[in-house]
């Protein structure tokens, strides 16, 4: 198995599309046209996870955070980074992060960290914008079905649990070839009129190009009439953290002692406590001081992220509990996940759970 059919598993897992843009996701280091000889599965891609690789003899490490996040100029080993980088390339070990490519998915981080509280009733905090098009065409009666199902096909028509959705209406259609034209229907210079049906499908942004080979390809017409158009629907399966209630009120305390038990935290910063019971928690895996707002928003009894400054607590303003457990805390369980579904995915392969404790944070 090449290295190149490995990674689309992984962006059926996690779409790169879904990213954030300021993220750098995909395939970092190494040629994807290797033959994989494992792959290892961690947090963070350090030089000790890459040692780890070697001795396993896995040459594809699937990480969640990016090991190059912004620009290198020089590669020189002076610093964590470029070790790791430069370990990995003379060991032919390619390195691939997933990162907000699946913090926005909806079985992705925040899913995880909330299964790990027993949320239930779970939906995205912050939906994903600009995401969502569609796409309008007009075809003959009889064409009509086989462009609809090739369009679902590539992976139009789908509306949160529903698949294979689309508006049908008809119409008349009326069009004259020149010299140049050779119609499905009636001769050149001859003015056609006739009926026509109008199929409407929305489509996530990054399947366009996909989704347009399909529709000339099953369409009957010479020309293909279409359009596509950008709406300002928020896509509610996509989208940073997640909201959901716990089975049973807790008090704040008992709450927050129950969130460092399940989610392994060697301690807990948190704002004052507001006296109400919790029941509706918000969550957001890393670094979410940007979603307080949104969780105040959305009714949160209680806020569960990481990397919370001092003047951020306040943000909390005796509305909800905000609680800082700790980045790699918040993730935790990530690579856990990304192991059993590429298990799930590739039969009789290995695929390795690094042993190894990226967390750069410790407590006493």
């Amino acid at each position: 198995m090449k290295i190149k059919e490995i990674i689309s598993v992984l962006e059926e897992m996690a779409p790169l599309a879904y990213a954030e843009d300021f993220d750098n996701v995909g395939l970092l280091v190494g040629n994807q046209e290797s033959e994989a000889t494992g792959i290892l599965v961690c947090h963070d891609a350090l030089e000790n996870i890459i040692d780890e690789a070697i001795a396993k003899n896995c040459n594809l490490v699937v990480c969640f955070h990016p090991i190059l996040f912004s620009g290198l100029k020089k590669i020189t080993g002076k610093n964590y980074v470029e070790r790791s980088v430069i370990k990995a390339i003379k060991n032919d070990i390619a390195i691939y992060a997933v990162h907000t490519a699946l913090d926005n998915h909806q079985e992705g981080v925040n899913k995880i960290f909330s299964d790990a509280l027993g949320l239930v009733n779970t939906k995205i905090l912050i939906p994903k914008e600009n995401f969502i098009r569609k796409l309008v065409t007009y075809t003959i009666p009889e064409n009509a079905e086989e462009v609809r199902n090739a369009l679902f096909d590539a992976g139009a028509g789908t509306i949160g649990n529903y698949e294979n959705c689309s508006f049908n209406s008809k119409g008349i259609g009326t069009y004259m070839g020149n010299e140049n034209s050779n119609p499905q229907v009636g001769e050149r210079f001859e003015f056609v009129q006739g009926d026509e049906i109008k199929i409407e499908v929305t489509f996530e942004k990054h399947l366009e190009n996909k989704i347009l080979k399909a529709l000339f390809k099953s369409h009957a017409y010479e020309e293909v009439a279409y359009e596509i158009y950008d709406l300002q629907n928020k896509h509610q399966n996509i989208g940073l953290g997640m909201i959901g209630e716990l089975k049973n009120p807790m008090k704040e305390k008992e709450f927050l002692l129950f969130a460092k038990e399940k989610m392994e935290c060697g301690g807990i910063r948190h704002s004052n406590f507001t006296g109400k019971e919790i029941k509706k928690v918000a969550v957001l895996g890393g670094a979410g001081s940007f979603a307080i707002k949104n969780a105040i928003q959305a009714g949160a009894d209680a806020y569960l992220t990481a990397d919370l400054k001092y003047h951020q607590f306040y943000e909390a303003e005796n509305q909800l509990l905000l609680a800082d457990i700790g980045h790699f805390e918040s993730e935790r369980y990530t690579k856990n996940y990304i192991v059993e579904y590429l298990r799930k995915k590739i039969l009789n392969f290995a695929v390795i759970l690094s042993e190894e404790n990226s967390n750069p944070v410790k407590y006493l």
